[in-house]
C-alpha cells in the first residue's frame, strides 16, 4: 500500500535537508562596490521612501496596517515610510525559511547561503514538439515541463513555467497549482493574478500537510507577488497580507526597466528596486511580524537603440549591485536573470545568454534562480533550454564546492617521490583525486563529441534533444493518494466558482 502523504511528515527540526552544501563555504561572492557605498545605496532607498514615498491602492487593509506601523498616507494613496519603520521591518523579517517537498521528507533552505534552481515562469507559449514553432501553452504543457523538472538532478523546486492560456480564468489559474502538485514531488513556487487563487493554493497545501498549522510549520510553496516599481495594487496588497498571516513564505518583487519604468542609471534603478522591496517587507511585517516576506525586484535596462530590454553589461552590473546590497543587509536575493534569454528560440543566441548569465550566478549567489528555460523575453518556454540550464546548475555546484588547500592537495610529497622524470598518470594520488571537482556533465566534458572520441558527431541541440525525448517518454513521479487528490479537486471546484 502506498504511504499517504497527507499526515506523515518528518518533524521540522529533523536534519532532512537537501544534501546541497552552502555556496559560501569554500569561495566568496563578488562585491562590485565598497561596503560604504552599499550602505549609501540603502540610505538612498530609505530617503526615497521617507520623502517621496510610493503608491498603494486606496481602500485596502494596508492603510490601517501601515498607519499603525508609523507610515503616513495621503488622500491619493501616497505612502511615506520613515526610515525607522523600514529599519525595524528589516530587523524583524525572517531572513531564511525552510521549504519542504510534497511528502514532507526533505527541505531546501531559502537563505543568503544557498542557491536553488527552478524553471519558470508564466510563459504564454511553448515550442510545439511536432513543428518546432511557438504556440499558446496549455495545462498539458505545464504538466510535461513539471514532470521533466521533477526528474532533473539540479532542479530543486518547480514554478508555474507556463500558463494554461486556453483557460485564462480563475479556474485555470487554480488548476495550475494543482497541476504542479500532481506532477512533481519537489517544493513549489506559485504566483497568480487572483487572490482567490492564492486562497485555494493555501487550502490545497494545508490539505496536503494535514492542516494550516502544519503548513505554517512545514511550508510547501513560496508565493510570489509582483507589484510594479513603487506601486502596490489592491490584489498585491491582499496577497501579501493573506500569505503572511497563513505563514506562507513570500517573495515580493517586480521587474524594473531602467530608462522606461526606472532611471536609466544603474544605481538609480537599483535604488527604486530596493525601495519597492523594502515597502513589501514593511507591509509583510505589519501583517505578521517575523514572517518571511522578502523583496525580490530584478533590475533590467533598456537597449537605447531598440527600446527593448537589453544592454547586457548594465543588466549584469545591476544584478551584481543589488545582490551585494542584499548581502550587506543579510537578505537573500531572488533572480530572474540566470537561465533566461531574450532570444526568440533555442539556438546560438540563447546559449550565449544562458551561459553568460548563469556564469554570473557563481558570483552573485542568489537564493533562487527561477527563470530557467524562459526565452523570448519571458514569452516562450523551452524544454531544451531547461535541460541546458540544469547542466549549468551542475557546473555551478561543482565550482561552489571550491578548491581544497592542504598538504595532500599541494602534492609536494608526490613530486619528491616521483622526481622530475617520473609520471603521475598511474600514481595512487591521481586515482584518489581524479574525480575531485569533476563536473558530471551530460552534454559536455567527457560527452563532448571531439574528433578523438567515439561520441556521435552531434550538435549541442541534437545531444539535448536526444536526452529530452527519453525524458518525455519516462514515467513521472508517484501519483498523489486518490483520497487526497479527490479532496484537492473539490477545493479547486469550490474556489473556481465566480
Amino acid at each position: 500500500m502506498r504511504r499517504s502523504t497527507q499526515r506523515k511528515h518528518a518533524a521540522p527540526d529533523t536534519p532532512a535537508t537537501s544534501p546541497r552544501g552552502p555556496h559560501s563555504a569554500a569561495s566568496r561572492p563578488y562585491d562590485t562596490i565598497e561596503p560604504t557605498e552599499a550602505e549609501r545605496v540603502v540610505e538612498a532607498a530609505l530617503t526615497l521612501l521617507a520623502e517621496i514615498g510610493l503608491r498603494f491602492d486606496s481602500g485596502t487593509e494596508a492603510e490601517r496596517l501601515l498607519t499603525r506601523a508609523g507610515c503616513t498616507i495621503t488622500p491619493d494613496g501616497v505612502v511615506r515610510m520613515p526610515a525607522f519603520v523600514v529599519r525595524r521591518a528589516l530587523a524583524t523579517v525572517a531572513k531564511s525559511v525552510r521549504l519542504w517537498n510534497r511528502d514532507g521528507t526533505r527541505a531546501i533552505d531559502i537563505d543568503a547561503h544557498h542557491t536553488w534552481f527552478m524553471p519558470g515562469m508564466t510563459c504564454i507559449k511553448v515550442f510545439d514538439e511536432a513543428t518546432g514553432e511557438p504556440r499558446p501553452s496549455t495545462r498539458a504543457d505545464l504538466a510535461a515541463i513539471t514532470r521533466i523538472a521533477d526528474g532533473l538532478d539540479n532542479i530543486d523546486a518547480v514554478c508555474v513555467a507556463c500558463k494554461d492560456v486556453a483557460d485564462s480564468t480563475l479556474r485555470g489559474e487554480i488548476g495550475e497549482f494543482l497541476c504542479m502538485m500532481e506532477n512533481t514531488t519537489k517544493p513549489l513556487e506559485y504566483l497568480c493574478e487572483w487572490t482567490r487563487s492564492l486562497e485555494a493554493a493555501i487550502e490545497m497545501a494545508a490539505a496536503l500537510r494535514g492542516g494550516r498549522e502544519k503548513l505554517a510549520e512545514m511550508p510547501y510553496f513560496l508565493h510570489i507577488v509582483t507589484p510594479l516599481p513603487l506601486y502596490f495594487a489592491e490584489t498585491h496588497i491582499e496577497q501579501v497580507i493573506l500569505a503572511a498571516r497563513a505563514g506562507v513564505p513570500v517573495s515580493v518583487g517586480t521587474l524594473a526597466i531602467g530608462g522606461a519604468s526606472t532611471p536609466i542609471t544603474t544605481a538609480g534603478t537599483v535604488v527604486q528596486c530596493l525601495a519597492t522591496d523594502f515597502a513589501g517587507i514593511v507591509l509583510g511585517q505589519a501583517a505578521r511580524e517575523g514572517v518571511f516576506c522578502i523583496g525580490s525586484t530584478n533590475p533590467y535596462f533598456m537597449e537605447p537603440e531598440t527600446g527593448g530590454i537589453g544592454n547586457l553589461p548594465q543588466t549584469m552590473l545591476g544584478e551584481q549591485l543589488i545582490c551585494q546590497v542584499r548581502r550587506h543587509l543579510g537578505l537573500p536575493s531572488f533572480t530572474g536573470l540566470g537561465g533566461e534569454a531574450r532570444a526568440r528560440r533555442f539556438g546560438q543566441d540563447a546559449v550565449f545568454e544562458i551561459a553568460t548569465m548563469m556564469g554570473q550566478v557563481f558570483h552573485t549567489r542568489p537564493a533562487t534562480c527561477d527563470y530557467l528555460g524562459s526565452l523570448d523575453q519571458g514569452i516562450t518556454y523551452s524544454l531544451h533550454a531547461l535541460l541546458l540550464c540544469d547542466e549549468y546548475a551542475g557546473m555551478l555546484r561543482t565550482l561552489w564546492a571550491g578548491t581544497k588547500i592542504d598538504e595532500d592537495a599541494l602534492a609536494l610529497d608526490l613530486l619528491r617521490e616521483i622526481g622530475l622524470k617520473g609520471t603521475v598518470l598511474g600514481h595512487e594520488h591521481t586515482a584518489r583525486h581524479c574525480r575531485t571537482n569533476l563536473w558530471p556533465s551530460r552534454y559536455f566534458g567527457a560527452n563532448t563529441p571531439v574528433s578523438t572520441s567515439e561520441k556521435p558527431d552531434e550538435t549541442l541541440y541534437q545531444r539535448i534533444d536526444r536526452d529530452l525525448k527519453k525524458r518525455l517518454a519516462a514515467p513521472g513521479p508517484e501519483p498523489l493518494p486518490s483520497d487526497l487528490l479527490t479532496r484537492l479537486r473539490s477545493i479547486h471546484e469550490a474556489h473556481a466558482v465566480v
